[in-house]
């Protein structure tokens, strides 16, 4: 019988694709692998996040579980890879022994050796799906060129590193051979995507060409960097109608003291500029982003600026990030983490409240539209869908009647919302068949 693997992935959906593309490989060598399983396997891998407090915590208490486990012979070997063994190796072996042997977030050739695989280059683009068969994540490069004040991105992962448009586009094309209908392209700064390989900036002709893969039907983009956005990204998303009218712009702040203390590389007015052309370029782009509040030096004035943008601007989806201060990082070496704990999570909430507010009344906007939307699976009598506007695992659902009909996960299909909830929309068939988007 073939011995068992359970991958365990924690983090981002980069570090989802690292795991997908670890998999394939251990299965082609003979492994049976399985991911995030409750069953026995005799070897476990967890692929840690080290980004953020609460991360590192939960990768490490992941870890001591799986030890415990190995102890009580549930176990035969345990391995780490990832982020968090990419910045404390040392001191986690020291901690940790237990642990057969810990590998960085680059050195994923040496976990496959280890375990007695060979790291094919026949089977580059070659992916063990985690997600959903019908949406996956295309991970266009690696590491990050920006210094911003806060992140350890670039310690952990190092420079910025595009993956070649021949290679994303037969990655695309192995994923559409699946049965991928969405792709949801990331990065660190997909906005950096060809500067390394071709001398200049790539991301818009890259999306145009994912476009012409057949088979996949929505594309959306993921962590775009708002500073120096290029002009290209918003014609081809004006252009191609495979692309969703759906960005994911991390913004951090609004107040021009703390974008130029998070060494962001843009002002207050850049950003409301930046919105204002993706919105007069693109009618109806749902935009989603993420804030940070109690950075150093954050003042009340600061957060004031920061409140009036959230309700000005009225994102279509936001998440917000209490800071916590990072060794190797300028703020954490540089600065003084002088904004109380207490107050950061406050103002964190504050910002919430305000864009429940929004979020609501965007929802409540939509009573009596027809949409298209994407099923991702059946759940008690409804089917589970998302509309352009919405990202797998990040975003809002909506909840369709089934009424009968046999849609299957990936279908596309018309639904007319009935009513709507803070975060979540609920609807009904529109009586138009399921078909493409």
């Amino acid at each position: 019988m073939k011995k068992k693997i359970n991958v365990i992935t924690l983090g981002c959906s980069k570090n989802v694709v690292d795991s997908e593309k670890i998999m394939a490989r251990l299965s082609a060598g003979g492994w049976e692998v399985v991911h995030d399983s409750d069953q026995p396997a005799e070897v476990v891998v967890i692929n840690t996040c080290g980004f953020i407090g609460d991360a590192k915590q939960e990768s490490i208490d992941t870890i001591l579980s799986c030890v415990q486990a190995k102890n009580e012979g549930l176990i035969e070997r345990l391995y780490v890879i990832g982020c968090l063994s990419e910045r404390y190796r040392d001191e986690l072996a020291g901690e940790i022994p237990e642990v057969d042997e810990y590998f960085g977030a680059r050195d994923f050739t040496g976990i496959v050796r280890t375990l007695g695989c060979a790291w094919n280059t026949d089977l580059v683009g070659e992916r063990k799906l985690t997600t959903p068969p019908h949406y996956a994540y295309l991970k266009i490069s690696e590491g990050c060129d920006r210094r911003c004040g806060f992140c350890a991105i670039p310690l952990i992962r190092g420079p910025h590193v595009s993956v070649p448009m021949e290679e994303l586009e037969a990655e695309a094309r192995i994923l559409a051979g699946k049965g991928v209908r969405e792709l949801m392209v990331i990065a660190q700064d997909t906005t950096y995507y060809g500067l390394d390989l071709y001398g200049e900036r790539k991301l818009g002709e890259l999306l145009t060409r994912l476009c012409r893969v057949e088979g996949i039907e929505w594309i959306r983009l993921h962590y775009a960097y708002p500073a120096g956005f290029p002009d290209d990204v918003i014609e081809a998303m004006a252009r191609e109608d495979k692309i969703c009218d759906y960005l994911d712009i991390p913004l951090q702040h609004i107040s021009d003291s703390q974008l130029r203390s998070m060494k962001r590389g843009n002002t207050m007015r850049d950003t409301y500029g930046l919105i204002e052309k993706l919105r007069d370029r693109i009618p109806g782009i749902a935009l989603r982003t993420t804030l940070l509040t109690g950075y150093p030096g954050e003042t009340e004035e600061d957060f004031r600026q920061l409140e009036d943008f959230v309700r000005k601007v009225r994102f279509d989806r936001l998440g917000v990030f209490a800071y916590s201060s990072e060794e190797g990082t300028y703020s954490g070496e540089e600065l003084t983490d002088d904004v109380p704990d207490e107050l950061k999570h406050r103002r964190a909430e504050r910002i919430m409240e305000i864009q429940r507010e929004i979020s609501r009344e965007n929802n409540l906007a939509r009573v009596g539209r027809t949409e298209t939307v994407i099923v991702d699976r059946e759940e008690d009598g409804m089917y589970v869908c998302r509309g352009r506007a919405d990202s797998p695992e990040v975003d809002q659902e909506i909840f369709v009647d089934s009424g009968g009909a046999s849609l299957r996960p990936g279908d596309f299909t018309v639904v007319e919302i009935t009513s709507a909830g803070d975060y979540e929309l609920f609807g009904r068939l529109a009586g138009i068949p399921a078909g493409t988007a």
